[in-house]
């Protein structure tokens, strides 16, 4: 079976979809595939599926979406059947009941969570080792999976949301890291239009402010940088009462400094200059 999540539900069987297009059905299969090759308890199936107001016939219900399920796995497993192959499993094998709940078996398929994490442990130890160049492709395979919001076509209820979150967090600091590797590397001016894009989404999130200063600062754009900054600050005192952090404020102070000092070229200032390999974007600070 291959699973694919980091986007619209695509579940496979055989190379033959089997999600179903009614929207509880399909929030059903979403939960059961999210946590292939594991016992999804009843209760919890029931509370994804009601948000906690479950009607009386809720576990009838259940195994009614249970049944329309299997009935898809069972016209995908005969259209993969080969006429005097060994017996291939039933859909009850697939999508299998076990004391307590319902278990959907992965049968080794692939999985494009599972990938995600993966490659990101593999970019976050490239990166841990020194390898930019690898951490960079590696974190950029693994975002690569995402073709768009976690169950994006799902309706989700408390189970699923919560795992859209999870998952929007790790993407975004698979993103980060990408990009530190990346200003590492000497990549600033390519980094900028994606800087534009992602500190425009992501108003408060400091981090990718100061990677843009950077890579703006690198790219002999000081104004620019100091207006990032400024603009940034604006909407944290204005719709939070915040101040930007200290790291940040040091990262703006370095580049004025720098800029009085030097007003012609970039500078070498300790806080600005590409950080070498084994670095990070905190010590550049």
């Amino acid at each position: 079976m291959d699973i694919g999540l980091l986007g619209a539900l695509n579940v496979r069987e055989n190379g033959t979809s089997i999600a179903p297009t009614a929207p509880k059905p399909r929030q059903l299969l979403a939960l059961l595939a999210l946590r292939a090759d594991q016992v999804v308890p009843v209760r919890t199936l029931i509370e994804e599926l009601w948000a906690g107001t479950p009607p009386r016939s809720a576990r009838t219900t259940l195994q009614t979406y249970v049944l329309q399920l299997r009935d898809l796995i069972a016209a995908a497993l005969c259209r993969g059947a080969d006429s005097g192959a060994v017996a291939a499993p039933s859909a009850k094998d697939v999508l299998m009941t076990l004391p307590g709940g319902y278990l959907l078996a992965a049968g080794g398929g692939s999985s494009d969570i599972r990938e995600f994490e993966r490659l990101c442990r593999q970019g976050c130890r490239a990166m841990d080792d020194g390898n930019l160049t690898g951490a960079s492709g590696t974190l950029r395979r693994a975002l690569d999976l995402w073709t768009g919001p976690p169950f994006a076509d799902v309706s989700t209820g408390a189970h699923l949301a919560v795992e859209a979150r999870r998952l929007e967090e790790s993407r975004l600091c698979a993103l980060d890291q990408r990009i530190e590797a990346d200003l590492r590397l000497g990549r600033h001016r390519e980094l900028l239009a994606e800087l534009t894009v992602l500190t425009s989404r992501y108003r408060t999130h400091e981090n990718l402010h100061a990677q843009f200063m950077l890579a703006l600062y690198r790219s002999g754009r000081r104004g620019e940088a100091l207006l990032v900054y400024q603009q940034l600050r604006t909407f944290l005192v204005r719709d939070l009462g915040l101040e930007p952090s200290a790291r940040l404020r040091r990262l703006q102070q370095s580049i004025l400094t720098a800029a009085a000092d030097n007003p012609g070229t970039p500078s070498h200032h300790d806080d600005l200059a590409a950080p070498a390999p084994g670095g990070g974007l905190a010590r550049a600070l």
